[in-house]
């Protein structure tokens, strides 16, 4: 039965720095109801990632931000329960960024179906979503690495940074992953198989602890948290080395980023490219095909750290702006039909 009343999370302010839970609110509403080629989704899973701190900020991007009193977003996965689409069924599993809501209408930017008998329906917001594609497109389309050369990927734990290091040892590659703390890192080498991993809590010389771990100088680096961490692995990099980069968690809270050593650039001729995963969507097919796949056969694993209702979604993101979270955090909204 679907209720009258469902729980949503809106931008309440601005924050100026770091994130606070009072920066939200949490409202109760009407369900809406479906228009003409529309469907009511029940969000199961929602997803929480780093971007949607830009999104808090109203300020030239390359998306608009949250407006004040608007709804998160946020990408989810739900189960349609109303649909007068003729493309969708009541019962389907869906994706799309329907944003921080126990109901919402769609179809949204991009709703797609999701097959639950592939994976765990999470995954679509996952290693089988956005992230995986990130991490897909960002090593093989900016990286661009090449058998024998060394991958180094900050937040290697993390939701992208766990399968770019997958990726680039299937591509014959050194993978060495920057994590923080020894849980993380035992992880990142024990069940992920990169070659090393930096635990960079403990390093008081990280620039030596990444030469350490590269002696033979670092090829290809995956940003996803700028700072001192990328600072240190710039200072390692080879002759014609590739950066993508995809993040800087570790300077959204601030409004004084962090230096970067672009100097050492020059003589060694590297190439730094910034991307969105959205530069590629012409190419999602074959790519969630191929990932499928390889989740399937188990050539890739990943891990899930998951966190039940809405009401916790702030204090949730909050603790992933600091690194808390171990895996690709997402809130469990409601049940999982497909749960087996």
């Amino acid at each position: 039965m679907i209720p009258k009343t469902h729980r949503r999370v809106v931008l309440a302010r601005r924050p100026a720095e770091e994130v606070a839970e009072t920066d939200f609110r949490i409202e109760e509403a009407p369900v809406p109801a479906p228009g003409p080629r529309e469907v009511l989704v029940r969000v199961i899973y929602l997803s929480l990632d780093p971007y949607m701190r830009g999104r808090m900020r109203d300020a030239a991007s390359y998306a608009p931000p949250v407006g004040i009193g608007d709804v998160m977003t946020g990408g989810t996965v739900g189960e349609v329960v109303q649909s007068n689409h003729p493309g969708f069924r009541v019962g389907d599993i869906v994706e799309d960024r329907l944003g921080w809501q126990e109901y919402a209408l769609g179809p949204g930017p991009a709703l797609r179906w999701v097959d639950p008998s592939l994976a765990p329906i999470s995954t679509a917001n996952g290693v089988l979503g956005m992230p995986g594609m990130t991490a897909y497109f960002g090593l093989y389309e900016v990286g661009q690495p090449r058998a024998g050369e060394t991958v180094v990927v900050s937040a290697a734990s993390g939701a992208v940074g766990q399968i770019v290091g997958q990726l680039a040892k299937m591509a014959g590659c050194r993978a060495v992953g920057i994590a923080g703390g020894p849980r993380k890192c035992a992880f990142v080498r024990d069940t992920l198989g990169f070659d090393d991993c930096i635990d960079y809590k403990a390093q008081g010389d990280l620039a030596a602890a990444v030469k350490a771990a590269c002696p033979g100088g670092v090829d290809v680096y995956f940003d996803n948290v700028g700072g001192v961490v990328s600072d240190a692995v710039f200072l390692n990099l080879n002759v014609w080395a590739r950066v993508a980069l995809c993040g800087s968690i570790s300077q959204y809270n601030t409004t004084e980023p962090g230096p970067r050593l672009l100097g050492a650039f020059v003589g060694k001729r590297v190439t730094m490219r910034g991307f969105i995963v959205w530069d590629f969507s012409g190419k999602y097919g074959p790519a969630l095909r191929q990932m499928g796949e390889w989740v399937r056969t188990g050539r890739i694993t990943y891990k899930e750290d998951i966190v039940e209702g809405i009401e916790n979604a702030p204090r949730a993101f909050i603790g992933l702006l600091r690194g808390d979270n171990f895996g690709k955090l997402q809130v469990k909204l409601g049940p999982d039909p497909s749960a087996r």
